[in-house]
């Protein structure tokens, strides 16, 4: 049996300690704020991350430099036969393709998983890639399995404001200041590779409702039924915990046996879009051995 490690980017909200527990390896995403460099979790925390977004800097996403992932993959490759590269959803940022492009230099031993996650949702596959090399899987194989399993998720996301859509040009001036007129709290969708609309609500109950419904019509519809035993339940958020656990609390009211597997901060790519009191439940089909 190969020796395999598995890398994903800090998109996917696990910290230098648990990554470093569970045997993990992470490559750090780069912002750039008011001309300045900086890396996710390595100079950048979640707490100056929105300091910064409260004081108006400019702040910009990248992807990881060429260099940079061919140097952890060069040191990972020094102890291990071969390795899995779990990167962000290729429908949110390059960095997936140009991994893909890098990993042909490596005559297989680098195999990049290309499943249309991020955040919460690509945490699960980094967990699920971890019990498939315990199960003796080879570095492809992974590969095959976690990309043919990654449109079992899905992510709603409730934002508390459109400022920050507006800022970015992924909603209209006009469109930003009807629904701030109208307090209207929307309510995005990420499924597969793209963050979209999906729907509008006039208050924070409201939102969380059609969130719950939309998750449970998936767990329904497309992942085999609401059951704890075939779906797992997460809640995410950009900046407020408080709320986030009080979310907790009523989903798991509203949806009984089910217990909320974990309570993350959403990535800091995606909360650079949305905005800080943002709310998010994220649903993941299990993947079966």
């Amino acid at each position: 049996m190969k020796k395999t490690a598995i890398i994903t980017d800090s998109n996917a909200v696990i910290l230098p300690d648990e990554a470093a527990q569970k045997g993990i390896f992470i490559l750090p995403m780069p912002f750039m704020i008011d001309g300045k460099n900086y890396l996710e979790n390595v100079d950048l925390t979640e707490e100056v991350f929105y300091q910064m977004m409260s004081e108006n800097k400019s702040i910009s996403t990248s992807q990881p430099a060429p260099g940079d992932v061919m140097a952890l993959w060069d040191k990972v490759l020094e102890e291990y036969e071969e390795l899995v590269h779990i990167p962000m959803s290729s429908g949110l940022s390059a960095s997936c393709q140009s991994a893909a492009a890098l990993a042909k230099d490596y005559n297989g031993r680098v195999q990049v998983v290309d499943n249309r996650r991020i955040s919460v949702t690509q945490k699960s596959a980094v967990y699920d890639a971890i019990r498939l090399v315990k199960q003796g899987k080879s570095a492809k194989e992974i590969k095959d399995i976690l990309e043919a399993d990654g449109d079992n998720s899905s992510i709603y996301i409730m934002l508390d404001t459109l400022y920050y859509l507006k800022k970015g040009g992924r909603i209209t001036p006009a469109a930003a200041a009807i629904g701030t007129i109208l307090r209207l709290k929307p309510v995005l969708q990420i499924q597969g590779a793209l963050l979209d609309a999906f729907a509008k609500a006039r208050t924070i109950n409201q939102a969380k409702t059609i969130m719950i419904g939309a998750v449970k019509s998936d767990m329904e519809n497309r992942f085999g039924g609401i059951s704890p035993d075939n779906c797992e339940l997460c809640i995410a958020y950009t900046n407020n915990r408080e709320a986030a656990m009080q979310f907790k609390a009523e989903v798991e009211e509203a949806i009984p046996g089910f217990e909320i597997k974990a309570v993350d901060p959403l990535s800091l790519v995606v909360s650079c879009h949305i905005g800080p009191g943002s709310l998010a439940l994220t649903c993941c089909k299990k993947l079966r051995d």
